[in-house]
């Protein structure tokens, strides 16, 4: 027995030091005594942004946050947008662009903290899940439940508890925005949310700062959180917050640092001195802020969705937002004014500001006619058309986006012009139509004048310009939701053609087919195709589209969203350096859904514009740059 104590000894050494060398309980929880957060155990403060990865080429991600990090901010705010991911019932894609957890990895990298906020629903003016699945309904839950299933797994080993950066996970959006005010639902997504991510993750809600929004948003054992802009009252917009929370932190969970703009309206703006003076109202306070946004971005593709106020109206491809990181992710003033304020409440990290990017005017590329759209059917819908009596939607069809054309042919002769009249809410949400040219919109035109021999062709081409995201409008259907008539008779046995565009171009279509010869020139949507080369940079750049109407481009592939000169505030289109190539042709493909300038070309510039204004500073074409930069090279 006395031989054993020396053995004991050793065995309580040996605990003593692995109990020294494990590392500290990681925790992130409520101190509701002293009204803050708790990190470890210590009070804690975070000063957040808002950067959708959604929105930002995978090769910028890094400069976005590495700015947002020097701007003195400790937390970024990360949506997930479900369907981005979930683009056909079953089928996830989480890879390049779309690649969620490098982004959260990439965070934590540069010593950022992380508020994830997984939906369902995100409103952020993004194109809305399909309205298939009614809201609440057990399909619907049946569907959210799965793809939590999905998603969630992959976000626990990244909680901070779990040695990762993510110190809060938000549980649904806005809820109480939504008419419904059924609290079972979120009492349902808690039980799932807890079931898969452990009982230790801080689950909160954000709601806007009115007692109505809060009282139907939010639940026992999520934390309530609100959101509003600068020029609020401050203590009022806490005190609505208190009205739910008597106890814990004051956080905003959406400061708005910006707005957005809508096709058609002025472009947004908040001055820096009025978003700055609400950021220090707040940490004055000792509030939690998150700004929204601290870059914005781009709704690339078809991304852009839209809102209902009153109409509808559809939201720009930029996203800049007027935030303190402009679209291509350029420090702007706003930025400087809101890192002062910082400075003055906790210490900034050491070291400069990253200067903005390079950009590069290059200059005008001269464009051809390559086909009409009713000449490449075969390659745009290569399923071939849908048959039906009646018009299909999208979602009837299964194309979430994009475009679908509608074709009949006239029943009869129509010497004098006939009125072609779509039923009051059925154009979702513009119908170009070819038998004459013209257009019918939503909240807008919905009829026209045409004429034409019996079996003469109707060719209408539907326009997805957006899904409502916010508000009690979510069922937002797309296409023809119902029949044309002519002089009041109903029309009849339908084509419906779906058309896989994307598919094609990233086939490498148009570029590597024949030139397409029109046998005749038709009226209405048309593909433009042409070339550049970069000398020897590929540099960030803007594009124009002088004498345009409005259209969809891509370049080598990449769909850079719609553009839409005519109605404004937006005049270029931002192409990211990380799409072009050096050393061979860029190519450029545009579908021009209107009409063209007799001699179709684009001009690339090294800024953006809005309002319909130029800015008129002299700038230097690429080449010029390119050799400036090689001059000065320390050549030893």
């Amino acid at each position: 027995a006395v031989m054993a104590l020396p053995a004991l000894g050793l065995l309580l050494a040996a605990a003593l030091l692995r109990a020294e060398a494990a590392p500290p309980v990681r925790s992130f929880q409520i101190d509701f005594d002293r009204d803050c957060f708790l990190k470890d155990g210590a009070p804690f403060r975070y000063v957040s942004g808002s950067v959708h990865y959604a929105r930002v080429p995978r090769a910028a991600w890094r400069d976005r946050l590495l700015r947002l990090y020097m701007a003195g901010l400790n937390a970024v705010q990360v949506y997930v947008p479900w369907n981005y991911h979930e683009p056909q019932p079953g089928v996830y894609d989480f890879s390049g662009d779309r690649d969620v957890e490098a982004f959260l990895d990439l965070a934590a990298e540069l010593g950022l903290l992380v508020i994830l906020r997984p939906g369902p629903y995100i409103c952020a003016e993004w194109e809305m899940v399909s309205p298939c699945l009614l809201p609440l309904s057990p399909a619907y839950l049946a569907a959210v439940d799965a793809w939590l299933h999905v998603l969630l797994p992959k976000i626990k080993p990244r909680l901070y508890q779990h040695g990762g950066n993510i110190i809060s996970v938000q549980v649904e959006n806005e809820y109480g925005s939504y008419y419904i005010c059924d609290s079972s639902y979120l009492q349902h997504l808690l039980g799932t949310f807890r079931a898969l991510l452990g009982p230790e993750v801080l689950l909160f809600t954000t709601d806007g700062a009115q007692v109505e929004d809060l009282r139907c948003g939010t639940l026992q054992g999520l934390y309530a959180t609100i959101d509003f802009g600068p020029g609020s009252n401050v203590t009022e917009a806490f005190g609505t917050q208190r009205y739910v929370e008597p106890r814990g932190p004051l956080v905003n969970s959406e400061y708005y640092t910006g707005w957005l703009d809508y096709w058609g309206g002025p472009h947004a703006s908040i001055s820096a001195a009025l978003v700055a003076q609400g950021l220090a109202n707040m940490l004055q306070l000792g509030a939690n802020v998150n700004m929204y946004m601290f870059h914005g971005g781009t709704n690339f593709a078809y991304w852009s969705g839209a809102d209902f106020k009153g109409k509808y109206e559809p939201v720009t491809t930029s996203y800049d937002y007027d935030a303190p990181l402009s679209e291509a992710g350029d420090p702007t003033e706003k930025l400087f004014a809101i890192r002062t304020v910082i400075s003055k409440f906790q210490p900034l990290p050491v070291g400069p500001m990253p200067p903005p990017t390079p950009k590069c005017a290059y200059g005008w590329v001269a464009l051809h006619k390559y086909a009409d759209l009713l000449d490449v059917l075969d390659v745009l819908s290569p399923s071939g058309p849908i048959q039906s009596q009646f018009p299909l939607t999208f979602e009837a069809i299964k194309q979430a986006q994009g475009f679908v054309l509608y074709r009949t042919q006239l029943p009869r002769d129509i010497l004098a012009p006939a009125t072609l009249r779509a039923p009051p809410h059925s154009i979702c949400d513009r119908g170009y139509v070819m038998l004459q040219k013209g257009t019918l919109e939503r909240d807008g035109q919905t009829e026209l004048r045409v004429k034409g021999k019996a079996g003469d062709m109707l060719d209408v081409l539907l326009e997805n310009m957006g899904r409502i995201s916010f508000g009690a409008n979510f069922s937002d259907f797309k296409g023809l939701l119902g029949n044309l008539s002519l002089d009041s008779r109903p029309l009849s046995n339908w084509l419906i053609y779906p058309l896989t565009i994307d598919a094609a171009i990233h086939q490498g279509w148009p570029h590597a087919a024949q030139t397409k010869s029109s046998s005749r020139s038709r009226a209405g949507p048309a593909f433009y195709a042409g070339t550049f080369e970069t000398p020897g940079i590929a540099w960030d750049t803007f594009v124009k589209f002088p004498g345009w109407s409005k259209g969809q481009l891509w370049i080598n592939g990449f769909n850079l969203g719609r553009y839409w000169p005519q109605q404004g505030p937006q005049q270029t289109l931002f192409v990211p350096g990380s799409i072009l190539r050096v050393g061979c042709p860029n190519n450029i493909t545009v579908l021009e859904l209107e009409g063209a300038p007799p001699n179709p070309s684009l001009l690339f510039l090294d800024q953006p514009l809005f309002n319909r204004t130029i800015n008129h500073s002299f700038q230097f074409p690429c080449w010029t740059l390119f050799l400036l930069f090689f001059l000065f090279l320390p050549w030893g």
